[in-house]
């Protein structure tokens, strides 16, 4: 009896469980890839902006906007009073800006939803990047054509190596200018 049980157990119910396990595995694996990656994450921000109006059409240095980016580790979230050095003449009669103004008067930081995140365990610094010559668009996109923002390239360990360790195949303008990025593990690991 207890034989014929082992045997029940070993030939019917130990495959059938295993093979459910990798089924579930690989199902979650490739149903949560897009979120684990946020490739295509877009979310709907408190107030519209298009970057390709202004990044594109007007020609606004992205570093107008999001300041420090060459000096520090962070591309800042432009504070209300950056969009009001244009938006107290320009527009000003449009709802969203109308919307942008009471934040403005209130001095309420809008509550932007973030779209590019490097994971909290990795460290990456958009200075050394910046004034290497390597442009926001390497790593963010072609934003100034972009009316809502997305994130179109994954902020993953092997996206990162993989630019770093191909430079001149990722950035070909860069050549002679760049060899390659770090690929140790306490470079972005600290």
């Amino acid at each position: 009896m207890l034989k014929s049980r082992l045997d029940y157990n070993l030939k019917i119910r130990l495959p059938i469980t295993a093979f459910v396990i990798v089924v579930t595995y690989i199902i979650t694996f490739f149903v949560a890839k897009p979120e684990r990656d946020n490739v295509g994450y877009q979310p709907d921000q408190p107030i519209p902006f298009s970057h390709k109006l202004h990044a594109g059409e007007m020609q606004i240095d992205c570093q107008y906007c999001h300041t420090g980016v060459e000096k520090g580790r962070h591309a800042s979230v432009p504070p209300v009073s950056t969009c009001m050095n244009c938006h107290s003449v320009a527009r000003k009669d449009k709802p969203a800006i109308v919307n942008l103004t009471k934040y403005f008067n209130t001095n309420t930081p809008l509550p932007w939803k973030r779209i590019h995140k490097v994971p909290d365990y990795a460290y990456f610094n958009h200075s050394v990047h910046v004034n290497k010559g390597i442009s926001c668009q390497s790593c963010h996109g072609n934003v100034e054509n972009m009316d809502k923002v997305s994130q179109v390239q994954k902020f993953t360990m092997g996206a990162c190596l993989d630019c770093h360790r191909n430079a001149h195949e990722k950035l070909p303008e860069l050549k002679g200018v760049i060899n390659k990025g770090p690929d140790y593990c306490g470079a972005c690991h600290r």
